[in-house]
């Protein structure tokens, strides 16, 4: 792991990036603010590397942004309708920061907060720590999350999530990454190709909040157990991508949670990039970045835009703490929460 000053927030405080290189050349660069990761390079068909995440050049910008790019996000990933849920008989409020409900923790979320990394005890990856007091954000409990980040041998990067906590509370951690396969700043992902191993999904209504519903994927633009561009159906009009401006979906991930499996396969093919999304949690959010607007600009010195990236969001269901036919996300004191995602990085030639 390398490492090496970031900036300085605008309180002072001095952001340090550490870097994983893997025996390939491939690295990810992290930042200790958020977790932030801030690149990933990879190489195409032909070796050549590009950084196949979005993101900011200067701290100042990754500060003042609210688009999470690369960050590790809690501690409720996705959305708790009316900001607020009952635990054991108690009713918890929580501070709203999407009209009355609650996106991502909130806005002074784990995004915004500074992890203590350490290197992991062989040198190939780092362990990034935070304690979450009692109360924090509304949220029961003191909670201890540790997060693994390191390049298996055979080239995939795993995100290792674990959490304990002294009371009673709710939990889903994720890393935001944006991805564009064909490199930063390239433009669209419409000509990806998008594989989810996903039958069922979780209809929303308006504010993007689940119904409760679980439905089959079969008849929609949401079907893609086998293998679609992502722009081939966005104009379809159908009313679950008319409400979200593109996909932005929980789906119920098959196969039995908690065990490793595949969740999404994404290849470019101008590159041949292919990743190759694998996780234990039992669903995942597919966002197309509809937020983007053209206010934020990367590295490459290129506009973001609407569609210009995806997002792999491994998760529990959104809103699962007010959902009861929704499997649970509650964690208990003497329980570890355990987590693994792995982005594996390849070409198909």
């Amino acid at each position: 792991m390398e490492s090496a000053p970031f900036g300085r927030l605008a309180d002072g405080r001095v952001v340090t990036a550490h870097r994983l290189v893997h025996a390939t050349g491939m690295t990810v660069t992290f930042l200790d603010f958020g977790g932030t990761i801030t690149a990933i390079e990879v190489p195409d068909r032909d070796g050549r590397r590009a950084n196949v995440t979005l993101g900011f050049a200067s701290l100042a910008e990754y500060e003042a942004s609210t688009a999470h790019f690369g960050a590790l996000i809690g501690r409720y990933a996705n959305r708790i309708a009316g900001a607020r849920f009952t635990l054991d008989g108690r009713e918890y409020r929580l501070p709203a920061n999407r009209g009355a409900n609650l996106l991502h923790g909130g806005d002074d979320g784990f995004d915004r907060r500074f992890w203590r990394v350490m290197p992991d005890a062989d040198g190939a990856g780092a362990v990034l720590h935070l304690e979450s007091p009692d109360g924090d954000c509304g949220f029961p409990g003191r909670l201890a999350v540790a997060v693994r980040y390191r390049w298996d041998e055979d080239g995939a990067f795993r995100l290792e999530y674990t959490a304990s906590t002294d009371a009673p509370t709710v939990l889903s951690l994720t890393n935001h990454a944006y991805f564009n396969l064909a490199g930063e700043g390239a433009g669209s992902v419409e000509d990806h190709l998008v594989e989810i191993a996903a039958s069922q999904y979780t209809p929303t209504d308006a504010a993007l909040l689940p119904t409760g519903e679980i439905a089959p994927v079969i008849g929609t633009p949401l079907d893609f157990r086998h293998a679609v561009p992502i722009g081939a159906r966005l104009r379809a009009g159908h009313p679950a991508l008319r409400r979200a401006r593109g996909y932005d979906h929980n789906f119920v991930l098959d196969g039995a949670a908690g065990t490793l499996r595949p969740a999404a396969r994404i290849h470019e093919p101008r590159t041949g990039r292919v990743l190759t999304v694998e996780t234990t949690c039992p669903a995942m959010q597919f966002y197309t970045g509809n937020g983007l607007d053209g206010s934020a600009m990367g590295p490459s010195g290129r506009c973001y835009r609407s569609g210009d990236a995806f997002c792999v969001e491994t998760q529990n269901f959104p809103d699962a703490p007010n959902q009861p036919d929704f499997p649970s996300a509650v964690l208990r004191p003497g329980q570890v929460w355990r987590e693994t995602t792995l982005w594996r990085f390849g070409v198909d030639h």
